[in-house]
């Protein structure tokens, strides 16, 4: 053994020393700041060393230290959300200060999805967007006109084409019976019902989450698919004012032709109609008289900016619209704010809140004209009278008390009122490192009122009730309140984000109504004038729901991508047995072009395969809907006099539990062309089971029907989309296609056959049957005129001939489902001159064109279409039209007779606008200056006989789709605007 003796001992102190000398000598500190173009700080940036995982983030005021090894060639990565990433050299330098610019491209690819953002790469699930640049392109009122087009597998429901229709939607199509099919929207993390007071200007992007591995976030109400609605924010440290106004004329872009008083009379005189044909010489255009050139103006005003951690967003806006049907109307004012503050480094808060005062006119359509419906009286009432009688009263039909269509438009003072504020307030902590905490809680307080008046003189039922007043209010608030805690790191090649939380809400409303008769006057309009209550009702009631929501999102390489999601919601609308429900989703991809053998390829700029799998649930039934409720009018007489009483109305279902939809999607992403062709392409199966169903049940029961779970309904389709930059230089050219397909089938419905759209007297119009889809149209088929007779005859299910065919005889006559629904996007630009063009389509739907029922029935004296010209009137003549005949609804049956196809091609939107350069922009002192011109609806190419194929007579119903019965059509719009900002 050797032993170290004193020398040698120094000299190992010495070489210990020196090492640790040297290691310290090997690192040095690096500081720094990070701000952006206009030298505002950008605080939480990031800064890494290349090919490492050493780094950090800035502070509050973009300052940073760093110690690095004392290497020149170290390379900083300086990179921040929505920023062009930098690449800083140090070389010898110990203090870096690092410009960071904004990058619009990135800023497109962050998606906004439940409860956070993701980038659009990362995505694993079946989600849309709209961005800024697509939003911006249109002018509109609702925002229903934003989406049409634009998302593969999202169907707008255009039921018609009043100011003040609402949005209606269906993701990847239908999946309940008597549930709500709408999907859930939700603007700046607050559930949302209700989107026509939302102002479209205020809107920065709109994502669509479609299938269920990217909604199950939303558990519960997430069955229907999701719209996530971002509103804008400051996107500048210099403040910027934006100006936007428009204004517009709109005409109903087709008329019917009908009988003129001559036609009418001969028409009369064979039904035995008879009068003193001399008094009636007037040559009436009710059609013109209930069109219109409706108009419309819109003034919106924003300021944004941010600046020393305050980022701001407030606007106001005005719209005023009048229909292109006379007294429809819908006007909006909007007041605006959102405000993000950061307090330090570690500490955020902000808002998001909306006011609005909305009001709306809305016209009676989807009516026959004896009970005042506005589009079918102008196709009904005869030409030969005038609009008033000498006293100033509505003229009414010759031969029966219906009144012309201006006693609904003029004779009814009617008005809808609502004021809403809209909003959130949020606190976000980042409370460790890796770790975020965020806390909100958001409102949706509305306050309606509904006054109508009818005066005890202007109309024929106004004068035999004398008078009417009616007065419906209804409060509704909601509140949200949701706790986040999110996690983020990224561990060399492995990438990790966690989300856990709970959500509470609750909705309470109070609804009142009066409606008061026996008017002396109309001095007074208020139900307090008149003497007679009809009736007075008041209700209240709540709904709550709890959930716990969870997420993890898995990156390896930048490669093999993961997701899941899992949330647990109650809902106090069902059974104490089945309160809770369970939504688990999983969803994988697989970005190929990233592996070695495609890395470096120079065709296959992106190519990614995304599979999900998912449960979501549906929640959209009426309050206490498990309860036995009781119901009121079982009044008794006691004692010589009637005493009010009640009866059980509805059986308790203590196990109703939620209506379940799980989904599987492939989809791939694919781009070339250095991202010059894009494209994506989902399959889907979507099966809805536990269907809420209002069951029949034995009569022992001494109910006949239950809501129960019951049934089952699947979905499946085909969505493509493919986005083009045709040209890129001085002139640019980019062009959109999506196309999708979807079949909807009704597999289980307990065997039970249900009829439902009961049409003019016809009986029902609507098929519910397993093995079909709902929207199957159901009637006769029409076998032609008998020459002989003049009747009309059936084939019945024999194959035989009849003219009394017997309700066994009806068959599926159509099915308002499309094969596919279809949009093409052109865009064109030059020198500030800009064109773009959008057409959108339907293919294969059926339409049930009842109004044809009422306008070629000739069973009673309304006015008819000029198409019964060419009615039988004598033995031997041959044609497809009956004669005419009092009271004999045979001969208009609903049949295949009143189906036609409803495929349709339109362009939808068509704007020109002209951008002025920097030089006059400059003299102006303006830093945006646009002037455009939009036509909307300008053609439509189809077949349809009717006003306009884009409607349903029932709205947004579920199973009653593809049937128009005088309903208000779409308008064509020409709309000149202009923005400005400085």
């Amino acid at each position: 053994m050797i032993l170290y003796g004193k020398k040698n001992g120094k000299l190992l102190l010495l070489f210990f020393l020196l090492s640790v000398l040297t290691s310290f000598a090997q690192e040095r500190k690096i500081k720094g700041k990070v701000t952006d173009s206009n030298g505002i700080p950008v605080p939480s940036a990031s800064i890494i060393v290349k090919n490492t995982s050493i780094g950090t983030n800035t502070d509050f005021d973009g300052l940073f230290e760093l110690q690095i090894k004392d290497n020149p060639n170290t390379i900083l990565v300086v990179s921040y959300i929505g920023m062009k990433a930098q690449e800083v050299l140090v070389g010898n330098q110990t203090e870096i200060n690092v410009v960071l610019s904004e990058n619009v491209e990135d800023l497109k690819e962050v998606i906004v999805v439940g409860y956070g953002t993701q980038k659009k790469g990362d995505l694993t699930g079946a989600v849309a967007t709209i961005d800024s640049e697509k939003l911006q392109s249109r002018s509109v009122g609702q925002i229903g006109n934003l989406i049409q087009g634009q998302v593969t597998g999202v169907q707008v429901l255009s039921s018609g084409g009043k100011p003040s229709q609402g949005l209606s939607l269906r993701v990847r199509g239908t999946s309940s019976i008597s549930s709500g099919s709408e999907p859930l929207y939700v603007i700046d993390g607050v559930p949302t019902s209700d989107t026509r007071s939302l102002n479209p200007s205020d809107i920065e992007s709109i994502t669509v989450l479609k299938d269920a591995s990217s909604a199950a976030i939303y558990g519960a109400q997430g069955a229907n698919g999701v719209v996530l609605i971002t509103t804008k924010k400051g996107t500048s440290a210099k403040p910027t004012i934006t100006f936007d106004t428009y204004a517009s004329i709109s005409q109903v872009w087709k008329t019917q032709k009908v009988l003129n008083g001559e036609q009418y009379r001969d028409l009369m005189t064979e039904l035995g109609y008879t009068t003193n044909w001399g008094q009636y010489t007037y040559n009436t255009d009710w059609q013109d008289k209930i069109f219109q050139n409706g108009y419309s103006q819109n003034y919106q005003l924003a300021v944004s900016g941010k600046n020393n951690g305050t980022n701001y967003y407030v606007s106001t806006g005005f719209i005023n619209q009048e229909g292109a049907v006379r007294s429809a109307a819908m006007t909006r004012y909007n007041f605006k704010v959102n405000l993000d503050q950061e307090i330090n480094n570690w500490l955020t808060m902000g808002t998001r809140f909306t006011y609005t005062k909305y009001s709306d006119v809305d016209i009676n359509d989807n009516n026959n004209v004896n009970v005042g419906g506005v589009l079918l009286g102008a196709l009904t009432t005869p030409s030969i009278i005038d609009e008033f009688n000498p006293d100033g009263s509505f003229t009414s039909n010759p031969f029966q008390n219906w009144e012309n269509p201006l006693a609904s438009t003029d004779g009814l003072d009617r008005k809808y009122e609502n004021t809403r504020i809209l909003g959130n307030l949020y606190v976000q902590a980042k409370i460790l490192k890796d770790f975020t905490y965020k806390s909100n809680i958001g409102i949706d307080n509305g306050h309606g009122v509904y006054n109508s008046f009818l005066d005890p003189f202007r109309t024929g039922y106004g004068r035999a009730i004398k008078g009417r007043a009616i007065r419906t209010t209804n409060e509704n608030f909601f509140y949200i309140f949701d706790n986040t805690l999110s996690y983020k790191k990224i561990l060399k090649k492995h990438s990790i984000e966690g989300l856990a939380g709970s959500v509470i809400q609750k909705n309470t409303y109070d609804n009142s109504n009066l409606e008061v008769r026996n008017f002396a006057s109309a001095s007074i309009t208020t139900p307090n004038g008149g003497s007679e209550i009809i009736s007075a009702t008041a209700s209240k009631g709540e709904k709550s729901n709890v959930s716990f929501i969870s997420r993890i999102n898995y990156a390896f390489d930048d490669k093999y991508l993961l997701t899941a999601n899992f949330r647990a919601d109650a809902s106090s609308v069902f059974g104490p047995n089945n309160r809770w429900g369970y939504f688990p989703s999983f969803s994988a991809g697989w970005k190929i072009s990233n592996e070695n053998f495609l890395k470096e390829s120079k065709v296959v700029n992106n190519l990614k395969l995304r599979l999900g799998w998912g449960i979501v649930g549906n929640d959209q039934i009426g309050n206490y809907a498990y309860y036995g409720r009781i119901g009121n009018g079982a009044n008794y007489p006691i004692g010589g006099s009637i005493q009010p009483g009640s009866y059980p109305s509805t059986l308790e279902n203590l196990s109703l539990k939620w209506e379940e939809t799980s989904q599987t999607n492939l989809g791939i992403d694919f781009e070339t062309l250095n991202g010059k062709i894009k494209l994506t392409a989902d399959a889907y199966v979507k099966r809805t089971k536990d269907l809420l169903y209002n069951a029949p049940l034995p009569t022992s029961s001494g109910f006949d029907r239950a809501l129960q779970n019951i049934g089952e309904i699947e979905n499946k389709g085909f969505e493509l989309g493919i986005n083009t930059i045709n040209l890129d230089s001085n002139f640019k050219w980019s062009s959109g296609l999506n196309i999708s397909f979807n079949r909807n089938e009704v597999i289980n419905l307990i065997g039970e056959d249900i009829l439902l759209g009961s049409i003019a007297g016809r009986g029902n119009a609507v098929l519910l049957k397993e093995g079909l889809p709902l929207g199957t149209l159901y009637g006769y088929i029409f076998g032609g005129v008998d020459p002989a007779s003049g009747n009309a005859y059936y084939i019945d299910k024999n194959g035989n001939s009849t003219f009394t065919p017997s309700d066994d005889d009806r068959v599926v006559i159509g099915d308002a489902n499309p094969d596919f629904i279809y949009a093409i996007n052109n865009s064109f630009s030059y020198k500030g001159f800009g064109l773009q063009i959008l057409l959108e389509g339907s293919y294969g739907n059926d339409m049930l064109n009842a109004t044809r029922i009422e306008t070629e029935g000739m069973i009673d004296p309304k006015n008819q279409s000029i198409e019964v010209l060419h009615r039988w009137k004598q033995p031997g003549d041959i044609t497809d039209i009956p004669r005419a005949s009092f009271g004999n609804t045979d001969n208009s049956r609903i049949s295949t007779r009143f189906i036609e196809d409803g495929s349709y091609l339109r362009f939808k939107a068509v704007t020109f606008s002209y951008n002025f350069n920097h030089k006059i922009i400059e003299k102006l002192k303006l830093s945006n200056f646009k002037l455009y011109l939009t036509g909307e609806n300008l053609i439509t190419l189809t077949n349809y006989s009717g006003y306009d194929p884009e409607v349903n007579a029932y709205g947004g119903a579920n199973v009653e789709r593809g049937i128009d019965f005088g309903t208000y059509p779409q308008s064509r719009t020409l709309l000149f605007g202009m923005n400005v900002s400085f």
